[in-house]
Formats: C-alpha cells, structure tokens, sequence
C-alpha cells in the first residue's frame, strides 16, 4: 500500500497588496438625472485610467405618506403620496491622485446627492 502526503502551503507572512477602493453612492429622485450624473462620474474616472466596478442598481427605496382629503368631516376620505429615491453604487479601484480632484471638481445637477467612502 502506497501513501502520499500533499503539503499544505501556507501563505508568507509579509506585506500584502493594499487595495484602495473608492466607493461612490449616488442617490437622485429622478432616475434619469441619476443615470446622466453617474456617466459623467463614469467617463471622468475613465479618463484618468481607474479601475471601475458598477453601476450597481440598489433597490429603489419608496416613501409613502397617506393625508386626509378633508380637514374635519370624511374621515374614510384619504390621499396617498409616494416619493421613489433611486441609487447606484460605484467602486474605483486604486485611484490615483488626479482620479480623486477631478471627481471632486465635478459639478453635478441638483438634486443628486453623493457619499464617497474610502475603504
């Protein structure tokens, strides 16, 4: 009977790759002006050579308010309001210097908001 043994090899212990990552969450009321502002967002990273992960559709968070029609009688009468917020995720991967002022230099139409995140 013949046993082989396999060596397990175990990882080196010593400096590992850094991985700076950008993460830029965009948040709009109209999905069309969020689209628009995250292809420029998109096509500037671009430009400067950044390793980019997304779009990435996040669930489209829905607000609801439910208001009476009538201040003091009709009580059953009733009106339902609802506000979509739509939002996108986007990764850069290792930016460099010039990556991060040109996003920062970028001007967006109102009523897209942005979180960036480094990780």
């Amino acid at each position: 009977m013949v046993t082989t043994t396999k060596k397990i090899l175990k990882p080196k212990k010593g400096k590992e790759d850094v991985v700076v990552q950008l993460r830029i969450r965009v948040r709009a009321y109209e999905n069309k002006i969020l689209d628009a502002s995250v292809k420029q967002i998109i096509d500037t990273a671009l430009r400067y050579d950044a390793k980019i992960v997304g779009p990435i559709p996040l669930p489209t968070e829905i607000k609801k308010y439910t208001v009476n029609r009538a201040s003091f009688v009709f009580k059953n009468a009733r009106e339902q309001f609802e506000i979509k917020i739509h939002k996108r995720v986007i990764d850069i991967l290792n930016p460099n210097p010039k990556t991060i002022e040109a996003l920062t230099n970028l001007s967006l139409p109102s009523g897209v908001d942005i979180d960036v995140k480094m990780m």
